[in-house]
């Protein structure tokens, strides 16, 4: 009798169970999209088939996938310690790879806090700048300001700054106090941009009408993204966050870079706020910190914002936050070996070279059917395709299930934007064969 082969002894016996994320269930399970494994630059299916990544899993993996020195450095952490309690009790690569992480960070960034996702830390960082401003006897400054299209997570902190509608909508009236500026978005002023849009920049003045309406006394944090990545890679335009960091400094408001996706070089640097020469109060992570293969997020904090809670008697808790997996063991050995690997291979200064021929073949596209607009920053870029007339979302999905199973592609489709953003190891021919696939793809779904 034949033996069954690895594939159908690794193939689900029943898809149902699992609710999955961010999923039209019903249609994935008729038509499942399943990976078996992955290394560098590919995914494997089931049935054995190479899938380039052009998505880097989530935004995430960006030193590529099971890279050998990761993979070492979990593997000898889960022999040595599996846990560690992050109450009261710690370990020395928590604090090896905070100190590391600080000196990557631009300005006086000097604190970490750790979690275990993007989500957890904005929540964190939002839990912060509320506490910082209390501390400070400043409690009547309880307002948080997001942006329209801007994601955040999925805590009902996160959702709440956040600014993607179908997030938010079936779930009340999420936090109170919380407003939102405009998105920087101009498709007629901006359309095929590379980075920075020229249009755009005063739409951070806006930022003064909510504190006119509001009084600057009951703000306390504005949340953006420098690049909105999930609402389908949109750049902050020429001199925008330049011009809410000085709005944010003359009404003492915290400014908060939310970089879980720009984070660990992405756009180039090891933060975005290095490549846009703006210092925020606080900087969210989580993805890129360990290249997808152990979830972590975290909170940088500039020094003065810490200090505020150091005082007291030195017994006391200063802050009651946290986390039962805040700075795994796990994850902090991933986190340290990943930076390495950044370091040693010069991912981020390797991104910042491949720029222009990433943006140069993603533009290559304009013209193709249906093509409404490409914005290439940094290892990113959105495509917007044209909405089918019987409804929105349907050419996007169309284009994701083609690119899996007729073009062996990943990447991710936003509605009808597609968004690709490669691990950094990326090489220059297969930058060409990423687009030659979504250039077929988008000619087959026209």
């Amino acid at each position: 009798m034949p033996m069954p082969s690895s594939a159908a002894l690794n193939a689900p016996n029943d898809l149902e169970p699992f609710w999955m994320p961010f999923t039209s269930n019903r249609a994935f399970k008729k038509r499942p999209r399943l990976l078996a494994s992955a290394k560098d630059m590919h995914y494997v299916t089931p049935d054995g088939r190479q899938v380039i990544d052009g998505s880097a899993g989530l935004w995430c993996t960006n030193a590529g996938h099971n890279r050998a020195p990761i993979v070492a450095a979990i593997q000898a952490q889960a022999a040595e310690m599996d846990y560690a309690p992050p109450f009261q009790f710690a370990h020395p690569k928590a604090f090896e790879l905070a100190s590391r992480i600080a000196a990557l960070a631009p300005g006086d960034l000097d604190h970490v806090f750790f979690c275990n996702s993007g989500s957890e830390a904005v929540d964190t960082a939002l839990k912060i700048a509320l506490a910082y401003h209390n501390v400070r006897g400043n409690a009547s400054r309880v307002r948080l300001i997001g942006r329209e299209r801007g994601y955040h997570g999925v805590g009902f902190g996160g959702v709440a700054v956040g600014g993607i509608v179908n997030n938010r909508k079936q779930f009340g009236a999420l936090l109170a106090g919380v407003d939102h500026l405009s998105h920087t978005y101009n498709r007629a002023e901006q359309a095929f941009s590379v980075d920075q849009p020229e249009w755009g920049g005063h739409l951070a003045d806006e930022l003064d009408r909510l504190v006119a309406l509001h009084d600057a006394s009951t703000i306390a944090a504005v949340i953006v993204e420098p690049m909105a990545g999930s609402t389908g890679v949109i750049p902050s335009p020429k001199g925008y966050l330049q011009k809410l960091r000085s709005i944010c400094d003359k009404h003492g408001i915290l400014l908060i870079f939310d970089e879980v996706i720009t984070g660990y070089g992405r756009l180039g640097y090891a933060f975005a706020a290095e490549r846009y020469g703006v210092v925020p109060d606080m900087i969210t992570f989580a993805k890129g910190i360990t290249s997808g293969s152990v979830p972590m997020g975290g909170v940088l904090v500039r020094k003065h914002i810490y200090d505020a809670f150091m005082q007291g008697p030195e017994h006391i808790i200063e802050l009651f936050h946290g986390y039962t997996y805040s700075a795994h063991p796990l994850a902090c050995a991933a986190g340290l070996a990943t930076l390495d690997l950044y370091r040693e291979e010069g991912l981020f200064e390797r991104a910042r070279k491949l720029e222009k021929p990433w943006a140069d073949a993603a533009l290559g596209l304009k013209g193709l059917p249906n093509v409404l607009d490409i914005r290439p920053v940094g290892m990113t870029v959105g495509i917007d395709l044209a909405s089918r007339p019987d409804g929105a979302g349907k050419r996007g999905f169309e284009a994701l299930d083609a690119g899996f199973f007729d073009h062996d592609i990943m990447f991710r489709a936003v509605g009808d934007t597609l968004a690709l953003s490669p691990p950094l190891i990326v090489s220059e021919s297969q930058i060409g064969e990423i687009f030659d696939k979504v250039g077929r793809i988008i000619k087959a779904v026209a």
